[in-house]
């Protein structure tokens, strides 16, 4: 069976049989979806596999409560953003670890934007360091309200707040640094 002439209710019903060539099309079809997600929170692309990959096995194993009748896109979105902070927790408790065994031992960006490729934009968010970056994605891109961003990543709504302010005023830094060294290229 080829993937573009399966229906998706099919490959849904195969994958909750655990039948290994319907999760292959599943993945396949939704790859570049679900990675286009994952490339906004992680460092670089080899993270976002990781957390892409994760998010996939999450909806093979999770695949038998989801419901037929509804569309799998928003399913599958929140379970890779979801991946996504998981991932992001588990880093920042990973830095928190290493830092205490340490111890022991101004442009308009809506004027901007357009001038700018997405490539561009991922390669800029992930100049932002991961808390900023993080808060940012859920809030101007994801959607979410800073009382679910605080509840989802565990800080308070202060927090959540201030980081997104930082990252608008470090990504007016780094649209400013963008653009002068854009001026200074082509003159």
């Amino acid at each position: 069976m080829e993937p573009n002439t399966t229906s998706l209710e099919l490959i849904l019903k195969g994958c909750r049989k655990n039948d290994r060539a319907s999760q292959k099309m599943l993945y396949e079809r939704f790859y570049g979806y679900a990675m286009s997600i994952c490339l906004r929170y992680a460092d670089n692309r080899d993270e976002a596999s990781v957390i892409l990959n994760d998010g996939f096995m999450k909806i093979f194993s999770g695949i038998k409560h989801f419901d037929l009748s509804r569309p799998l896109k928003p399913w599958l979105r929140k379970i890779m953003v979801n991946t996504s902070i998981n991932h992001y927790k588990e880093k920042q408790r990973q830095i928190r670890a290493e830092e205490m065994a340490l111890a022991d031992q101004e442009l308009d960006p809506e004027n901007v934007i357009s001038g700018i490729s997405y490539k561009e934009i991922i390669s800029m968010l992930h100049k932002l360091p991961p808390s900023y970056r993080t808060v940012f994605n859920l809030y101007a891109i994801e959607g979410y309200k800073h009382e679910e961003i605080a509840k989802m990543l565990g800080i308070s709504v202060g927090t959540s707040k201030s980081n997104l302010f930082k990252a608008k005023e470090h990504l007016k830094k780094i649209l400013n640094d963008f653009f002068e060294e854009d001026y200074v290229a082509k003159k």
